[in-house]
C-alpha cells in the first residue's frame, strides 16, 4: 500500500464529507450538518434510515459513518492512483479524477442507494456530484514516482 494515496485518499474524503456537512448544514431545508455522516451508518443501522430531519449529533453513527467513508475514500483512490497515477499530465489526471467522482455518484446515487441506504437520497443531490468531483479532482492531484 502506498502511504501517500492513502493520505490523498483520506484528504479527498474529508474534503468530500465537509462540503457536504456544511452545506446541508447552513442551506434552508438541509439536512442537517451531522446528517451525512449519519446517513452513511445508516447502512448499518437500519433504524437510522427514518430519522426526523433536520438530524440531530448521534456520537456513534457519526464516527462509524466518517470511518466507513474514509475507508471508501482511500480505496477509491487507489484505484485511482493504480489506473491513472502514472499519467504524466497534471490535469488529465485531475480530469481522470473527476470523471472517477462523476462515475462514483451516478453508481452510488442512481444504483446503490435507492436499494442499500436510501435515506442519503435526503441529500442535495446537485452539491452530492459536486463533492464527488472535488473528492475526484483532489485524487488526481497525486501521481506515482517513477520506478
Amino acid at each position: 500500500m502506498n502511504k501517500k494515496m492513502i493520505v490523498f485518499g483520506m484528504t479527498a474524503g474529508v474534503m468530500m464529507t465537509m462540503i457536504e456537512m456544511i452545506y446541508e448544514g447552513v442551506a434552508a431545508g438541509g439536512t442537517g450538518f451531522w446528517s451525512a455522516p449519519i446517513f452513511i451508518s445508516a447502512t448499518i443501522f437500519r433504524d437510522l434510515q427514518t430519522l426526523a430531519i433536520p438530524v440531530s449529533f448521534m456520537l456513534v453513527p457519526v464516527i462509524v459513518g466518517l470511518l466507513g467513508h474514509m475507508m471508501n475514500s482511500v480505496i477509491l483512490g487507489m484505484v485511482h492512483w493504480k489506473l491513472f497515477g502514472n499519467i504524466q499530465n497534471s490535469l488529465l489526471r485531475v480530469m481522470t479524477g473527476m470523471l472517477l467522482g462523476a462515475g462514483v455518484f451516478v453508481v452510488m446515487w442512481f444504483v446503490i442507494l435507492p436499494f442499500i441506504d436510501p435515506i442519503m437520497l435526503k441529500l442535495n443531490g446537485t452539491v452530492f456530484l459536486i463533492s464527488h468531483l472535488v473528492w475526484g479532482g483532489m485524487l488526481g492531484t497525486t501521481k506515482n514516482k517513477p520506478e
